[in-house]
C-alpha cells in the first residue's frame, strides 16, 4: 500500500465505535474509507454534517455532499445537515471525541504547525485552531519527511495552530506519542527499522527497548455500506 493510505488505516484503528470524529482536508479524509459504516462512528465536517461516510464510487458523487475541503463523500444513516454555528459550536464545546488533522511539523514539545507557510497565500486557518483546542484528542497524520525534510523537528518555525500538546502522531515510518518526557516511539512501520526513522526525524525521540511493528489495518470497507447519491 502506499503512505498515505498506510496512515489512513493506522488512524482507523485508533477510533471507537460510538465515536464523533472530525476529518481534516487532505490525508485524514481518507480515514473513514477505513471505518465501517455500521460502527455508530459519526464523522463530522465543519461545513455542517455530521455522519459523512467515505468517497463515494466515481460517477456516484453528489454536489450537495462535501467535507469541509469541498471533496465528495457520503453519508451514513443518521446523518444530519446542520449550520456552521452549530458545527462550530460541538467543537468549540468540546464535545468532539477525536481530531484527525494533518501537520506541516509537530516539534518536540507536541505542538502542531498546519495552517500556514510564510509568504504563501492561505485563505485562512479554518477550523483548525478550534478543533486541537476543543477536540477530547488530537490526532495527527502526516507522512515524515516533505522535499526531503523532516517535518518532526525540535521546535516549530512555522506558525503554532495553538499550544495544546497533540495526543499522537501517525506517519509513513512510526508512531509517536508527545507526552511531558518527550516524544516516545511506539511503532514502526512495517519494514522500517529504527536506523531509518531516526535518520528522518529532527527531534530527539524517546525510544523504548522494544519498539513494536505496526499492526497490519484490515481491508476497505466499501462506500456501498453509505448513503450515496442514487
Amino acid at each position: 500500500m502506499d503512505a498515505k493510505e498506510l496512515i489512513a488505516r493506522r488512524v482507523a484503528r485508533e477510533i471507537q465505535p460510538g465515536m464523533l470524529v472530525n476529518l481534516g482536508i487532505g490525508l485524514p479524509s481518507l480515514v473513514a474509507g477505513f471505518v465501517p459504516a455500521t460502527s455508530g462512528v459519526f464523522f463530522q465536517a465543519e461545513n455542517g454534517v455530521i455522519g459523512l461516510g467515505a468517497r463515494p464510487p466515481e460517477g456516484m458523487e453528489d454536489p450537495h455532499l462535501t467535507d469541509a475541503g469541498g471533496s465528495f463523500v457520503t453519508a451514513v444513516p443518521g446523518a444530519a445537515s446542520i449550520d456552521s454555528a452549530m458545527s462550530f459550536g460541538l467543537i468549540r464545546g468540546g464535545h468532539l471525541d477525536v481530531t484527525v488533522l494533518g501537520g506541516l511539523q509537530v516539534d518536540e514539545a507536541g505542538h502542531l504547525a498546519n495552517w500556514k507557510v510564510p509568504g504563501k497565500m492561505v485563505p485562512g486557518m479554518g477550523g483548525a485552531m478550534d478543533l486541537v483546542t476543543g477536540a477530547g484528542r488530537v490526532i495527527v497524520a502526516m507522512q515524515h519527511v516533505a522535499k526531503g525534510e523532516p517535518k518532526i523537528v525540535p521546535q516549530c518555525t512555522l506558525p503554532l495552530t495553538a499550544l495544546r500538546r497533540v495526543d499522537l502522531v501517525i506517519t509513513d515510518l512510526a508512531v509517536i506519542a508527545p507526552t511531558p518526557s518527550g516524544l516516545v516511539l511506539q511503532e514502526r512501520a512495517p519494514g522500517v527499522d529504527l536506523d531509518q526513522i531516526r535518520a528522518a526525524t529532527a527531534a530527539h525521540l524517546v525510544i523504548p527497548e522494544e519498539v513494536p511493528e505496526m499492526t497490519r489495518p484490515g481491508g476497505r470497507h466499501s462506500p456501498g455500506n453509505c448513503f450515496g447519491k442514487g
